[in-house]
This record gives structure tokens, sequence and C-alpha cells, in this order.
């Protein structure tokens, strides 16, 4: 295996000292013009690549950003995500995107990843409800924001949604629209965004003067197509069968419409439809889909902007906040049908 080219290299075939390649390379005006030239040179005869990770060592400031999300498969954290990294482009800065696929174990191997390769900040999305991998984390000094989540007993930055209000426009909708008994797949419990729209859901039943027996919670093990089928499944089986559904994300909302669509259920006269989180498939499904929106790169974009300002050399003047974005009911036919 061909061996890497160093700086020393360079320096003995272009017949200088260390110390002036490492000055053409970064200060190269300070170096006489045919020197110079002599170095650039040796560089590109040999292939001489500087070290970024040897540079940020000894600059102590790395030009990476970690962001670490529950799912790369959703397309809101794909959206998430472009928003991160075009705000981390204007300050000149990569991202570093992982997913942790909604598993503990795997979030904290990546936590301790960045803390290894010493990025410059992390955005994170928190599979772990128990805040352990997050205090875990913490002890490294790598300054964190918080994405689509706030956590109990953290002061650190944060940027969300209100999903309590979110949850509560959904149904409030299908209230609106007549419904009266309807049905929540709410995907994994521990997650504060399923429980935040469960509470709105209640909310907006409390509004309308029903109780809480009328919303029918169906937990999923995750926020998927597949998970959705699954629940379509059981809300098929059920004697008393729901009018209206409003699910936890999209993901779920597109595998409850497959399952519908496979029993010969009309969606939405048989039963209607809302999702969460807007994202593209929603209004591109077989049937259009209801979903509350989440704005998904404003909130990347200004995650990774109070992490910039965090991290910057006057960080000494920053405040932690939390800012917390609303979401928007957008209105398709999976949930229109007249009752």
């Amino acid at each position: 295996m061909a061996q890497s080219v160093g700086i020393k290299d360079v320096a003995r075939a272009a017949g200088v000292s260390v110390g002036t390649v490492s000055n053409v390379i970064n200060r190269p005006d300070t170096v006489a013009t045919e020197t110079r030239a002599r170095v650039l040179s040796a560089i590109d005869r040999l292939g001489y690549v500087r070290s970024e990770s040897a540079r940020q060592l000894r600059a102590g400031r790395s030009r990476i950003m970690g962001l670490l999300v529950l799912d790369m498969g959703n397309p809101f954290f794909v959206d998430v995500a472009r928003g991160a990294e075009r705000a981390a482009r204007r300050a000149g800065l990569g991202v570093m995107v992982c997913n942790s696929a909604e598993n503990v174990g795997e979030e904290a191997d990546y936590l301790a990843l960045f803390a290894e390769q010493r990025v410059r900040g992390v955005l994170l999305t928190p599979a772990d409800a128990t805040g352990r991998n997050i205090d875990s984390f913490r002890r490294h000094g790598i300054p964190f924001v918080l994405v689509d989540r706030v956590s109990e007993g953290t002061t650190e930055c944060s940027v969300s949604v209100d999903d309590v209000a979110g949850g509560a426009l959904a149904v409030r909708h299908l209230i609106d629209a007549g419904h009266r008994s309807i049905a929540y797949v709410s995907g994994p419990p521990g997650f504060n965004q399923v429980r935040d729209r469960r509470t709105g859901a209640l909310s907006a039943l409390a509004e309308a003067g029903l109780g809480p027996e009328h919303l029918r919670e169906l937990p999923t093990e995750r926020l998927d197509v597949a998970a959705g089928r699954d629940a379509g499944a059981r809300l098929l089986g059920l004697a008393d069968r729901p009018t209206a559904v409003f699910c936890a994300n999209d993901l779920l909302a597109l595998g409850v419409l497959q399952a519908m669509y496979a029993a010969g259920v009309t969606v939405p006269d048989d039963l209607a439809i809302v999702g969460y989180d807007d994202i593209e498939f929603a209004a591109a499904a077989a049937v259009p889909l209801t979903s509350v929106r989440q704005p998904a790169v404003t909130m990347g974009a200004l995650a990774a902007e109070m992490l910039l300002e965090e991290t910057e050399e006057d960080r000494g003047r920053h405040e932690h906040r939390r800012v917390v974005l609303q979401p928007e009911l957008v209105v398709r036919r999976s949930s229109l049908s007249a009752r």
C-alpha cells in the first residue's frame, strides 16, 4: 500500500526546511518567489495534501459540525439537514450527518465519534429519552443544539415546533369535519413529540366538550411506513372502528393509507387521515395527505446558526435560548369527507 506524502517529504524534495514548506502553505507572502515556486512544484509533483485534521488540532477549532438525527429515511430530517448545511456552508464549515435510527446505542456511538473527531459542535435530535447520552456527551465540553426536541433538565439551545399546538390543529380540523371517534397512531411513547401531539389532540377534544375516550391511541415501535401499515391493520380489526385517524408523522400516515387501500377502505369517505410534518410525499400520495407542516429547513438553519454563534471567538457573550416555531395545517383530500 502506498504511503502518504508528508510535509517532510516536500521539504526534502524542494531542498528547504519544514518551516519553509509550512510558510508556503499557510503564509505564502512571507516566502521568496523563487523558493515558493520550488516548494509548490514539489507539492504538485509528490501529490502532497495537507492534513486538515492536524491543522484543526493545532488551531483547536474544527471546521466540521456534527448532525445526528433519528431517521435519515424520513424526508423531514433530510430537510433539517439541508437547512443546517446551507447555514454551515455560509460560514465555511462542513456537516457530518449521522443517523441514530431511533436507537439509543447507535446514538451513544455517534456522540463518542463526534467527541473523538473534536467537531466544532453538534446538532442533535435525541433518541434517548432518559437524557443519559446527553449527560455523557456534555462532559466533553462540545457545544450542542437540540433540534425538534426540548429535553427536560437541559439548558442548552434548542429549536423546536409547538407540537401541542400542532396536535390540536390536526384534531380540531377532524372535529370540525364532524368526526367524534378518532384514532391516534402515535409512535414510540418515549418521544416528547409523540406525547406533546397527543396532549394537543386531547386539548382539542376538550375544547369541543369531548372526553379522552374519543381518542383511541395505537402506539407503534417506530415512526416509519411499515409501522403505519401495522397500525392500519390493527385499526381495521377494531369492532368500533374510528372514522378518522391522526398520525404522529407522515410516514405513519402513508402506511395507514396503504393498509386502507389494500383492504378496500375508501379514504376519506370511510376513514379520514391527517399526518404530521408535511413531507414532500404527502402531497404526492395516491390520496393527497392533509398534514401539519413543520418548517424543517428553517429549523435546521436556525439550529446551525445558533451553534455557530455559540462557537465563535466571542462566544462568551452567547446566551442559551429556546426557539419554538409554530406549525401550520395544510388541508388536502385525505380529510375532506362530508359527515
